[in-house]
């Protein structure tokens, strides 16, 4: 679409190149970052607002507003992995059928997942500490700037085994009154 001025770190001409598919990472990284330290933020007041005072009903989601925000991110995260089956697969059907497997897979492991994080707040935080990273990538590659994706996916594995590892030391070690036996913890 157009070409970047030189400046620190855009040196190359593929780095200032700017195409459809580089504004789409831009543009989603930026949402995915705003989102997220928005949410991080939301969270973090709403503990302190706990400790000084009873907390703010959360205001519910609209559903044009979470359609909007689903769209999007699929958008973003599947723009690769479509422009990648267009290169591997030339049998359209094919690509179609497959993603809309996808899609449905997606959907159907949502709820479950969801309820697992909605249990544990801390899986929540480090959820959307994943998605900066993957927002900060995606901007990274939006200017041309390629971050090997191993990297990327060893920091996530990481901070999951450490977070497994904390929701295991944070689980008490006998029954507390009026619990029942077996019921989740995360403190």
């Amino acid at each position: 679409l157009f070409t970047l001025p030189e400046i620190p770190y855009l040196q190359g001409a593929d780095a200032r190149e700017v195409s459809v598919r580089d504004l789409i990472l831009l543009v989603g990284g930026l949402f995915l970052i705003g989102k997220s330290v928005r949410e991080i933020h939301e969270k973090l007041e709403a503990a302190r607002e706990a400790g000084d005072e009873a907390p703010r009903p959360a205001r519910p989601p609209t559903f044009a507003g979470v359609l909007v925000q689903i769209a999007i991110l699929d958008i973003v995260f599947s723009l690769d992995s479509v422009i990648t089956a267009i290169g591997m697969v030339d049998v359209v059907w094919v690509m179609i059928a497959a993603m809309v497997i996808a899609m449905l897979v997606m959907m159907a492991f949502a709820g479950s997942v969801s309820e697992f994080v909605a249990r544990r707040p801390t899986i929540k935080v480090l959820a959307l500490a994943f998605l900066i990273l993957i927002g900060v990538m995606l901007v990274a590659e939006g200017f041309g700037q390629h971050i090997d994706k191993g990297y990327i996916y060893f920091a996530m594995a990481f901070a999951v085994g450490v977070e497994m590892i904390n929701m295991r030391l944070r689980k008490p070690t006998h029954p507390v009154p009026g619990e029942m036996p077996g019921s989740p913890q995360d403190g």
